[in-house]
């Protein structure tokens, strides 16, 4: 025999949330007293609160280990790439000299990243070095900060200056100008105290793949320099000299403008695409690494388009 459950009426229902909301009997809230909900209350309270200290003690105690100013650790940062201004995706600079809003991008972009190398500006915030040593700015117990930049003034890229220049850093021409420039290591004495420059050749498109591979590169062919042709460097011969370094960190430096090296292509071969390498010589800077493509070096594709 089933015995049938009896219904509540709608009223019922809602008493009985009211009396397990309030019980005006037992003084129960929800179904506990007062002092149980305290009880509960002081548990967490305390349980959050001992989670809280430890974890503010662990991040205080790491962060009496770490430097403000200089990374802990570099040890993945050996030895600098280098890398192009502009900066395009995969590293392609591709100029059509006809239409100009290919050129114009790249134009654009130059002049927002050379602003800061304007002569007025740096003769404002950058010291004037003595060439050929590094500038070295030791703490000698007593922080010594800011540390001091050395000038680069935005006059000796010559040509590629982008100064009163109606053909665009050469970019409506067809003889554009690319910027080289070596990333940043922190307390590097880049050069070994001895001089280095940048200098560029022809590659072959193998060359890429060689590297991804882990095998030898191809040699040079002749086509691939008569593709780039004749190129001049600014400064002279690509010279980086030693005063620029060493570098001591974002929050130490904080006016010091990276030294550029500008490469102006005067007839590369139109309609061709031309694969290019720069990299940087130097007694301290391994650029012979075939697993690490921008290990000291840099590799871009150029190709000036005409119609």
């Amino acid at each position: 025999m089933v015995i049938q459950k009896e219904k509540k009426s709608c009223g019922q229902v809602v008493e009985e949330w009211k009396e397990f909301v309030w019980n005006p009997r037992t003084h129960q809230f929800m179904g506990r007293t007062g002092t149980s909900w305290a009880f509960i209350l002081l548990f967490y309270l305390v349980f959050y609160g001992f989670l809280t200290a430890m974890f503010t003690l662990t991040m205080w105690a790491m962060l009496q280990t770490v430097s403000d100013h200089t990374p802990k650790y570099q040890d993945r940062l050996a030895t600098p790439g280098l890398m192009i201004r502009p900066k395009t995706e995969n590293l392609d600079v591709i100029v059509n000299i006809s239409d100009t809003d290919s050129w114009d991008q790249h134009v654009q972009k130059l002049n927002k990243f050379l602003e800061p190398y304007n002569d007025s500006i740096q003769a404002q915030k950058n010291d004037v070095c003595r060439p050929g040593r590094y500038y070295e700015q030791p703490d000698n117990g007593v922080l010594n900060y800011p540390k001091r930049a050395c000038q680069f003034n935005r006059t000796q890229l010559g040509n590629c200056s982008g100064i009163g220049d109606p053909t665009h850093y050469g970019y409506s021409t067809g003889q554009p100008c690319v910027f080289i420039k070596m990333n940043r290591v922190i307390n590097f004495y880049a050069g070994a105290n001895q001089s280095m420059n940048v200098s560029c050749v022809g590659k072959v498109l193998l060359f890429l793949t060689s590297s991804l591979l882990n095998l030898p590169a191809p040699p040079q062919r002749d086509e691939d320099a008569e593709n780039l042709g004749h190129f001049v460097m600014f400064p002279a011969n690509g010279n980086i000299d030693l005063m620029y370094f060493p570098y001591y960190g974002k929050k130490f430096h904080v006016n010091y403008t990276q030294p550029l090296v500008a490469v102006k292509f005067l007839n590369v071969t139109p309609n061709v695409e031309v694969n290019v390498e720069c990299r940087i010589n130097a007694a301290n800077i391994a650029t012979e690494d075939e697993r690490d493509k921008f290990a000291g070096r840099v590799a871009f594709k150029l190709r000036i388009n005409k119609t």
